[in-house]
């Protein structure tokens, strides 16, 4: 009786224990002749299709947006698939066939708004370390939007382009760099890439070994286009680091098909008078 009693409240508190922590499905209907849009808050980092009755696929201009249609006509077993966003949420949804769907575009922002429901924020993204995606999301668009100016001596100037560093941020073990480009002129500046590489102050010694590439992690909302006359934002995230009183970080901005190439190299002292996060007092809904 002891051991019958012991195993039915085990196994009665592992069902509370996974029911507490459930993800309510989305329902949605899909059909063969015509495509359905889902479109997410951010851009998009892993789809999971639970049959072969599904395809999707995310739009290739449009990394937020997912395209998913039926694979088979007329099927009667509901299937599912899930999506994880860049901001760590996860979503799943419940399938079935409808061959006339009443709705096809679907705006998840907004829904989840709606119904005041909140997904899953307990996806980890290897790049970010301890940091939840969310609140990397959260800081990337704090500091664009607070758009502050406290580095005052780093830029770079070509043909009526004008590049400046307006703040650097670090939060565990990430560095925040906050750029502004100023495009005085009638001629849009198209980015073509961006490198972010430490090298040695002696350029005339420098060699190729002791170039040190770094790669982002994550911008917002990202350079692509600077239109004649405007002035456009930019915050990049990389992995922390250190340098030597010898050595600088080197930012350089291609123009496509252009040689209004920006340069702006940040020193050691730059990096260590970077400013805590915590300092921002930033908030995040939980």
């Amino acid at each position: 009786m002891i051991l019958l009693f012991v195993g039915l409240f085990i196994k009665t508190f592992g069902q509370q224990s996974l029911e507490a922590g459930r993800v309510e499905p989305y329902r949605l209907e899909v059909t063969y002749n015509k495509t359905c849009h889902l479109i997410f808050p951010v851009a998009i980092r892993y789809t999971d299709l639970g049959s072969n009755y599904l395809i999707a696929e995310k739009a290739e201009d449009a990394q937020n947006v997912l395209r998913i249609k039926a694979a088979v006509k007329d099927f009667a077993e509901e299937t599912n698939f899930s999506v994880i966003t860049e901001d760590g949420q996860f979503y799943s949804f419940n399938v079935i066939y409808n061959a006339d769907p009443h709705t096809l575009s679907y705006d998840l922002k907004k829904m989840k708004n709606d119904i005041d429901r909140e997904e899953g924020r307990n996806v980890q993204f290897e790049e970010l370390g301890f940091n939840p995606p969310s609140l990397t999301e959260v800081v990337l668009k704090t500091i664009y939007q607070q758009n502050k100016r406290y580095v005052r001596h780093i830029g770079a100037r070509s043909y009526g382009i004008q590049t400046i560093l307006k703040g650097i941020y670090v939060h565990n073990g990430k560095f925040y760099f906050h750029l502004e480009m100023k495009n005085k002129s009638n001629v849009p500046f198209v980015v073509d890439f961006c490198t972010y590489k430490v090298v040695d102050k002696q350029i005339a010694k420098r060699t190729v070994s002791e170039e040190k590439q770094l790669v982002p992690i994550r911008q917002y909302p990202g350079l692509e286009v600077i239109s004649d006359n405007s002035v456009a934002g930019n915050v990049i995230l990389l992995d922390q680091f250190t340098i030597t009183d010898e050595q600088v970080l080197r930012i350089e901005i291609f123009e496509r098909n252009g040689a209004r190439n920006q340069v702006l190299e940040i020193e050691n002292s730059d990096l260590v008078a970077a400013k805590p996060v915590s300092e921002m007092k930033i908030k995040i809904n939980q």
